[in-house]
């Protein structure tokens, strides 16, 4: 009889979900932030194995305060890093799972998605560093009617430092150092860079 894998809880357990799959990159990376770092989480093959995928998202949700759960509404995430990680913890939840798009360069919902007005949200993510596209995407929810009430995620590269204005609750935080474009160290810009992310 297979034993069914426990849920990954430490920093070391999730890491351990990227390197097992080759999802956990090393080189010279542009981030989506436009920062730079030798080092890329990505996420879209961590999740490419949908029971890994599960196992994640109830590590995600088993993160969140019970008082935070009992009011989601609806769950949405950021095309299009967010979309597959979204949809598992609403299946966890047994919420709705929508995600914001941004065509022409700002979020909004589009394919018949809709929130209920004063909809209580949850925002999920792959991975956040600046915060930037997290802040944007919760800007839009309150746009389109609804409020977010908090934001997970499987990854925090900004270490706990990241102010997105609601409560954050990462399952792993990880020190990868990332530079501005005019602090590169010698060493990484010597290294052709690679951008893997969505974003342009």
């Amino acid at each position: 009889m297979n034993s069914v894998p426990s849920l990954p809880r430490t920093e070391e357990e999730v890491l351990a979900e990227f390197r097992s799959c080759g999802a956990l990159l090393e080189g010279h990376f542009k981030l989506s932030s436009g920062k730079h770092s030798g080092h890329y989480l990505q996420c879209a093959r961590v999740l490419m194995n949908p029971a890994r995928a599960a196992r994640l998202a109830q590590a995600v949700v088993a993160g969140l305060p019970p008082e935070i759960v009992e009011n989601i509404d609806t769950v949405v995430s950021p095309a299009m890093g967010g979309i597959i990680i979204g949809h598992e913890v609403a299946r966890v939840l047994d919420k709705d799972a929508l995600f914001l798009e941004r065509p022409e360069g700002t979020f909004h919902l589009r394919r018949g998605f809709a929130l209920e007005p004063g909809a209580k949200v949850l925002m999920v993510e792959d991975v956040v560093t600046t915060g930037l596209s997290s802040r944007e995407a919760i800007a839009a929810v309150a746009r389109e009617g609804g409020e977010v009430i908090a934001e997970c995620s499987l990854i925090d590269r900004s270490l706990g430092s990241v102010d997105l204005g609601v409560p954050f609750y990462p399952l792993a935080a990880f020190d990868f150092p990332t530079y501005d474009e005019d602090s590169i160290p010698e060493s990484l810009a010597s290294v052709a860079i690679t951008k893997p992310g969505s974003r342009k």
